[in-house]
């Protein structure tokens, strides 16, 4: 039987490595945690459970974010609502501050972190300690266990559960940025890496998560997408 007095948060992520990471991180708070991949499912899982707090994604497949929050706040106008995105643009997070959440949570971001944005709404004890940030310099390895280990507090078994997952989505994600490069669809291109990038942070893939960032900003690099295509490759030759 469940805790009545443990809160019960609505986490909505598309992308399935993301959300098994973000999943970890709030049960660890402790929550329970109902995930939920699109605008659509997110609403039919509201309409049937009341929640203590929502964690949603700024970009989803079928809305965004702000369309989610702006639809349940007609019926539930308290609920404490946290965004989270893989994009730092000041720009970004006013826009979803404006709109009424809480707080942005920049991905990739330790599990920590999340927690402790988690408390602070809820008014719970914060336990964690804020992670020291990993370095940016000089990261080349294709996978960076360290960067890995801070991200998911040393959980070396969620480590490994987590880039099973990556590695298993990786083929997907490098045909659809390639095949989207080829037809010069630039938004497609974006959006794939957009959540690509946030995944890389959670499983420190350290070497793919650079090509990726490089090539955000120049989409039509052909040189920064040679990169990213041999990281990619290196990457999944390597998992395990």
């Amino acid at each position: 039987m469940k805790n009545p007095q443990v809160p019960r948060v609505l986490l909505v992520e598309d992308d399935p490595t993301s959300r098994a990471f973000l999943t970890a991180a709030v049960e660890a708070v402790p929550a329970y945690v109902d995930g939920a991949d699109s605008l659509a499912s997110a609403m039919a899982l509201s309409a049937s459970q009341d929640y203590q707090l929502w964690l949603f994604d700024a970009h989803l497949p079928d809305g965004s974010g702000i369309d989610l929050l702006e639809r349940l706040r007609r019926s539930h106008p308290r609920t404490p609502a946290l965004a989270h995105t893989a994009t730092g643009e000041s720009e970004v997070r006013d826009r979803l501050i404006a709109s009424g959440f809480s707080e942005v949570l920049v991905k990739p971001l330790p599990a920590a972190a999340i927690r402790c944005a988690i408390r602070r709404l809820l008014g719970l004890p914060e336990h964690d300690q804020p992670a020291a940030p990993a370095s940016a310099a000089g990261q080349s390895a294709v996978w960076d266990d360290d960067g890995a280990a801070r991200a998911l507090n040393g959980n070396r078994a969620h480590i490994a559960t987590l880039r099973g997952l990556f590695t298993q989505e990786l083929p997907n994600a490098r045909r659809s940025i390639l095949a989207a490069s080829q037809l010069g669809n630039l938004e497609a291109m974006r959006g794939e890496l957009h959540k690509l990038r946030a995944s890389c942070g959670f499983v420190g893939a350290a070497r793919l998560g650079e090509a990726v960032q490089a090539l955000q900003a120049q989409p039509d690099s052909r040189a920064l997408l040679n990169q990213f295509d041999l990281a990619a490759q290196d990457t999944i030759e390597q998992a395990g």
